[in-house]
């Protein structure tokens, strides 16, 4: 059952890596965009390793991984061309990590204000939680490109934050950039290791094995 948190009954989530794992349809997605302007198809397994900072970074890390020069046009037009790909099959292989959805709902329904904070597009975020029905359960949602700045700058989360009608909220998340902008925003993050272990510096003590977790 769901204790009364000490804390502020509010979360935010970053949403690859920590709710779903959507690095098939990601690198399924960039690399049908990168064969398609003549370059090398990148291992799923890299991919994986890059997301987290958004699809035009992910684009520039992919070329620099392949030595393949490029302007920021070029990265411009070829990260133009994977969100369209990324847009057309958005969760063919995307799937929700064990419990996330159970326990999004418990605290939901413990009166919990559950919120987003993604580096993904917002139109493309808001097509991924409507096909795998996580939508209804997220009082708030800002993707990248739905605030002047993107993780790992604090007004990210501060936005999500401000939108949930809080003061602070617990942030969640997988990687160095989720810590870096809680730490930035000066709010309390927890981390989990279901994704990419490696990336996160936080002690056990601040990770969680399940979300609900979060409510003990």
């Amino acid at each position: 059952m769901i204790q009364t948190p000490s804390g502020p009954r509010a979360a935010v989530f970053d949403l690859d890596g920590t709710l779903i794992d959507s690095a098939p349809d990601i690198a399924d997605a960039v690399n049908r965009a990168f064969v398609a302007h003549g370059l090398e198809a990148t291992d799923e397994a890299v991919v994986t390793e890059l997301i987290g900072n958004g699809a035009h970074r992910l684009v520039a890390d992919l070329l620099a991984r392949q030595r393949t020069p490029a302007t920021p046009s070029d990265i411009d037009s070829l990260t133009a061309a994977y969100l369209d790909s990324y847009a057309e099959a958005p969760v063919a292989r995307t799937t929700i990590y064990a419990h996330v959805a159970e326990d999004l709902a418990t605290l939901k329904g413990a009166g919990w204000r559950l919120g987003l904070c993604t580096n993904k597009p917002q139109a493309l975020t808001l097509a991924v939680l409507k096909g795998l029905g996580l939508a209804v359960l997220f009082d708030a949602v800002r993707g990248a490109d739905a605030v002047p700045a993107r993780k790992p700058d604090p007004g990210h989360l501060r936005a999500v934050i401000d939108a949930l009608g809080v003061t602070t909220a617990i942030y969640v998340g997988d990687t160095e950039v989720d810590e870096a902008t809680a730490r930035a925003a000066g709010v309390p993050f927890r981390g989990v290791g279901w994704a990419a272990p490696g990336r996160l510096s936080v002690p056990k003590a601040e990770r969680l094995s399940r979300l609900s977790d979060l409510a003990v």
